[in-house]
């Protein structure tokens, strides 16, 4: 069954003095019992189309294991999706690997815009403001903050299978990204370099706090069904936790640099240290 709905995020570790942010854009597939759960059986808001199944649970293992603060969504991704920019059309998904979403049909800044931004307001923006507000703390305590964000695939879309066991999003800051590439090399499973997924999204979740802050980030991928137990998500932690604190102790993660993006070509690229 759906999870139910609490609030529009989750911090743990809160206070904790860290340079490590882990964030979890997909965590829940709670949706409040007023959207009447937007039209959907409850089996498919089960399915990675409402949320990043095991993404969660290896954040908070990774948190417990690194004694750091997570931010992790506690909505679903068909409410509306913090890991998509305003003006992202799939922002409120109509329709997702196969499955309409009823309650979302009119839903958009052209059609029912009370409706859309509603769920900015409730759900988007306090998410975001909750991880801005975490990065701003740690940048006035004076450290430069390792953000991590971590997602899940499914082994097969549309009839193609996925060979990658985890895979490495990143942009043009390859910072944090070679470190996991090297820790995750060692699991001796296949590691996706922006595949199946491109991290160089305009205006998602790390273009907003990792790239336009100058921040070293990167997302980490992994496929559903290596995360099906517990023991299955604890697997990646010792991987994902050696791979921050090498990246810790990495003298170009502890300056703000800003490398633009791949997503414009005009991109202010600044590259003095703030």
């Amino acid at each position: 069954m759906p999870k139910p709905y609490t609030s529009p995020y989750e911090i743990l570790n809160e206070g904790n003095t860290s340079r490590f942010l882990l964030i979890c854009d997909h965590a829940s597939n709670a949706i409040p019992d007023d959207y009447a759960q937007l039209g959907l059986p409850a089996h498919e808001l089960e399915r990675h189309v409402a949320w990043d199944i095991g993404a969660a649970e290896v954040t908070r293992y990774l948190a417990d294991t690194l004694g750091c603060p997570a931010i992790l969504s506690g909505f679903s991704r068909l409410l509306i999706d913090p890991n998509r920019g305003l003006d992202d059309p799939t922002l409120i998904m109509k329709l997702s690997d196969g499955s309409i979403i009823p309650g979302n049909l009119d839903v958009d800044r052209h059609n029912n815009k009370s409706e859309w931004q509603e769920r900015v307001d409730k759900f988007y923006a306090p998410y975001h403001l909750a991880v801005a507000s975490a990065l701003d703390k740690s940048l006035c305590n004076g450290l430069v903050p390792i953000i991590l964000s971590v997602h899940s695939f499914t082994p097969n879309f549309k009839g193609e299978d996925r060979p990658w066991s985890s895979a490495v999003l990143w942009d043009k800051d390859d910072r944090l990204a070679k470190h996991l590439f090297t820790s995750l090399s060692k699991s001796e499973k296949l590691v996706g370099n922006n595949q199946p997924y491109s991290g160089r999204l305009k205006n998602d979740c790390l273009f907003r706090h990792g790239t336009e802050n100058g921040l070293p980030h990167a997302l980490i991928e992994l496929r559903q069904d290596c995360l099906m137990r517990d023991v299955d998500c604890e697997y990646w932690v010792p991987f994902l936790a050696h791979a921050l604190i090498t990246a810790e102790s990495d003298q170009a993660c502890a300056e703000r640099k800003f490398f633009g993006t791949s997503t414009e070509n005009n991109f202010k690229n600044c590259n003095e240290n703030q």
